[in-house]
């Protein structure tokens, strides 16, 4: 097999399989930007005239062609062809001859794919912010639907105060929009062009990175070409970093999940064709879609740390570990997209038991109300906490039916509009629109 990197038809066949892996595999996922990609390159080249008119639109010509290939799903990595790279230039070269073999001036494979992955996370998180918008919004929903609900709070996994079905709910809105804020963050490390810095050195040819970099909807250039390189260790692990934190979320609502459902609590259900049941005791529903949710997310969580140790003192410059370090990557995304899914799918069907506080056994949850009151009628906060200590020794509390709770963003005041601001403000950043358009003109000019 001829490749890119070599002009010998024939290398050990056990090194070969071994050094291209499952890369063509993974590579199809990043088919579409390694077209884009080049359609800005061979722009840019014609624009700085190291390549005529006449070759650019050749050459534009047949990367849309193969752009509606992969679009509808019949291009193919052929046997034998190490990655993506080779075998888009592999096809153009077949079909344009020489006009073909000029795609690759002014780059190496090593800025293809830092650009290739920068587009790929950057529609990645694109899909992931929309999915944790509308997974937002049903939680926003339920808490306002179950605002007035009582359920009891714990700390330790002991009955503590009252809290409410709605604050519950809540905190998890509130959980996702700092996990956007994160997601925001990471958005602006992706959104820089590492295009041109070839194999991490530059080139002496004289190209113009910012073209390229405008031409894909970028904000900006990596500027310095050897940190551009260097970047796609750093930028990948913040994005791992921020997919776990949204992952840690997905993750506390599932357990608690779990736990609410289980006789002993009681506190939710779900309809019968959402749960599981037992091979041999048929009373058994069990919560396997929160046990997997919990699971997956702490796959997530896995992957980051593999991605931590695979990149772990790595010296500046390109290695071929970086390879290795595309599929947790790549498992990470659609994990991540799952769980969001399949957590809104799950959250809209759940069954809320209403009156659990009527239980005398979380009569005890009510002691801090018993307390304020002593406290309102003037008696001295540490006096009235040792009475009311006492009343719950002696079986004579009394609960309260007065409960107010008016302090910001507690169930009696649970600010949503304010998380839903929060939230907006965030997503209001990425620019999404922007990035699109600039794709959309890419694939739409007339050559």
């Amino acid at each position: 097999m001829l490749k890119l990197w070599t002009n010998k038809e024939e290398l050990n066949p056990q090194i070969t399989a071994f050094t291209i892996g499952n890369d063509p595999e993974m590579d199809i996922r990043i088919a579409k930007w390694d077209v884009i990609g080049s359609i800005a390159h061979t722009m840019m080249l014609e624009e700085c005239k190291l390549i005529e008119t006449s070759d650019s639109k050749k050459l534009i010509n047949e990367l849309k062609r193969i752009h509606k290939e992969i679009e509808n799903g019949t291009f193919l990595i052929e046997n034998g062809v190490e990655d993506v790279h080779s075998q888009i230039e592999l096809v153009l070269s077949n079909k344009l001859g020489e006009s073909g073999k000029k795609i690759h001036t002014a780059r190496s494979r090593n800025d293809q794919v830092l650009v290739d992955l920068r587009m790929y996370m950057r529609n990645e998180i694109f899909q992931i912010s929309k999915l944790m918008k509308t997974l937002f919004d049903s939680f926003l929903s339920m808490s306002e639907e179950y605002k007035k609900h009582l359920m009891p709070g714990y700390t330790h996994l002991q009955i503590a105060m009252p809290s409410s079905f709605g604050l519950w709910f809540a905190s998890f809105a509130e959980s996702l929009a700092d996990d956007l804020i994160m997601l925001e963050s990471v958005y602006r490390l992706i959104n820089r062009s590492p295009l041109g810095s070839a194999a991490g050195y530059g080139s002496s040819f004289p190209i113009k990175r910012e073209i390229t970099a405008k031409l894909l909807g970028f904000d900006d250039l990596n500027f310095n070409v050897i940190y551009a390189q260097s970047s796609r260790v750093k930028v990948e692990m913040a994005v791992m970093s921020a997919l776990t934190s949204l992952a840690s979320t997905i993750a506390k609502f599932a357990a608690d999940a779990c736990l609410f459902m289980s006789q002993n609590y009681n506190f939710i259900g779900l309809p019968d064709d959402f749960t599981t049941g037992s091979s041999i005791m048929p009373h058994k529903k069990n919560p396997d879609i929160f046990e997997l949710l919990r699971a997956k997310s702490n796959v997530v969580k896995s992957n980051a740390f593999q991605w931590v140790s695979l990149s772990n003192n790595l010296t500046t410059g390109y290695f071929r570990d970086y390879q290795i370090l595309k599929e947790p990557l790549f498992s990470t995304f659609d994990i991540t997209k799952e769980i969001l899914s399949i957590s809104n799918l799950v959250l809209n069907q759940m069954e809320v038991r209403k009156d659990i506080m009527k239980n005398p056994l979380y009569q005890s949850s009510f002691s801090v109300e018993a307390i304020e009151q002593r406290v309102r009628n003037g008696e001295a906060f540490r006096t009235a906490y040792h009475d009311v200590m006492n009343e719950i020794k002696n079986g004579k509390l009394q609960k309260s039916e007065n409960i107010r709770y008016t302090l910001e963003g507690s169930m009696g005041n649970l600010c949503n509009e304010q998380i839903r601001n929060y939230f907006s403000r965030t997503l209001r950043k990425f620019h999404f629109t922007r990035v699109e358009k600039a794709i959309e003109k890419l694939l739409s000019i007339d050559s």
